[in-house]
């Protein structure tokens, strides 16, 4: 019996694994990959991914051979997700910054080394649609709420080193813009933590920027983060003091919607 149930665990824990490597290919996956990914033989994959198939989690993909999620992973998200009360506090000031600048709105929590895209609004003036999606794991050394994470970490001293070791495959230059020199990130999270917020400077995608701040709960913590979407030319027009304003005020006000003082030796530029 105890065997079976061992089995059972097993089964289960691979066929979560085998979602979580699904949602990084939304077009689908060929078995053969999915098999070379998680490391166990095709007749297994086989095996599991019928299983989830009878189940409605994935279906057969256009491309002969590939699997993909289905919408059924989608909707236990978003009811993870609308079930979250930071969304509820937050979708008030969000959607009124959104009508203010007219610009992509973004909000992100922290998930270990990651950022999670909850939340998005997408431009009301603006012509830039960008690429995140609400789900998204985001790297944190790329993006301007990813690297807010980084700079407010509890241990931020010795954190860096940790990511940096930990995502070695991970940090890749991106663009000429991204910061991919542990050195070259320190700096740039020393500025940070002494500005009160972080850019995004075309690091992920060329002709694209965010300003990104942080939320603060009662704790002083950042398990939050709110950014500002836009392509270059478009922050030349409207201006950075103009946006910087009305974002920080946002951020402000949802960090004091979660009990944070505003502690201004702490944090000075918040």
């Amino acid at each position: 019996m105890k065997e079976e149930k061992n089995s059972g665990n097993q089964s289960l824990i691979r066929g979560l694994r085998l979602i979580d490597l699904l949602s990084h290919y939304p077009n689908g996956c060929p078995l053969a990959k999915l098999a070379e990914l998680s490391g166990l033989n095709k007749s297994t994959v086989h095996r599991l991914l019928q299983g989830l198939q009878q189940e409605g989690f994935i279906q057969a993909a256009t491309t002969a051979g590939s699997y993909r999620l289905t919408t059924k992973c989608l909707a236990i998200g978003h009811k993870m997700f609308s079930s979250m009360n930071i969304i509820h506090l937050a979708s008030p000031y969000l959607e009124s910054l959104n009508l203010k600048i007219g610009e992509t709105v973004n909000l992100s929590m922290r998930e270990n080394d990651h950022a999670i895209m909850i939340y998005k609004l997408e431009p009301t003036t603006g012509m830039l649609r960008t690429r995140a999606y609400i789900g998204q794991r985001l790297n944190l050394y790329c993006s301007g709420m990813g690297k807010l994470y980084l700079a407010f970490d509890k241990k931020a001293s010795t954190y860096l080193m940790h990511y940096w070791v930990n995502h070695q495959a991970d940090i890749q230059q991106l663009t000429c813009h991204t910061i991919t020199d542990i050195n070259l990130m320190r700096k740039e999270l020393d500025e940070i933590r002494a500005q009160g917020f972080a850019l995004d400077k075309e690091e992920n995608e060329l002709g694209v920027t965010c300003i990104a701040y942080p939320i603060f709960n009662f704790k002083n913590e950042v398990d939050y983060a709110l950014s500002v979407s836009m392509s270059v030319s478009r922050l030349a027009q409207i201006g950075t003091d103009f946006l910087h304003e009305a974002v920080k005020e946002t951020a402000i006000a949802i960090s004091q919607a979660l009990g944070w003082q505003n502690d201004l030796q702490k944090n000075p530029e918040i």
